[in-house]
């Protein structure tokens, strides 16, 4: 059984991005796991494994513009289903 069901990525188009305090924030108000920020201060990376992607769209979509967004269910990819 997948403890956390969606596979979240995206990237964030801002400025003065800190990838230190994004991640912080993750650790601190999202239940998840796989948590990967990086970038520079104009842009970041977010792959994030959690069961509520729409509170992440939600959190970095106030950083500024959010693009690329793959939200994939990986318990239906385990019984060989789309995701």
């Amino acid at each position: 059984m997948i403890q956390y069901r969606y596979d979240t990525q995206l990237l964030i188009e801002g400025k003065n991005l800190d990838e230190d305090v994004i991640h912080d924030y993750f650790m601190k108000n999202f239940k998840g796991d796989c948590l990967i920020a990086v970038g520079d201060p104009e842009l970041i990376k977010i792959h994030f494994h959690t069961n509520e992607p729409w509170d992440v769209l939600k959190y970095c979509s106030t950083l500024g513009e959010i693009y690329d967004i793959v939200v994939e269910d990986m318990d239906r990819q385990s019984r060989g289903l789309k995701g």
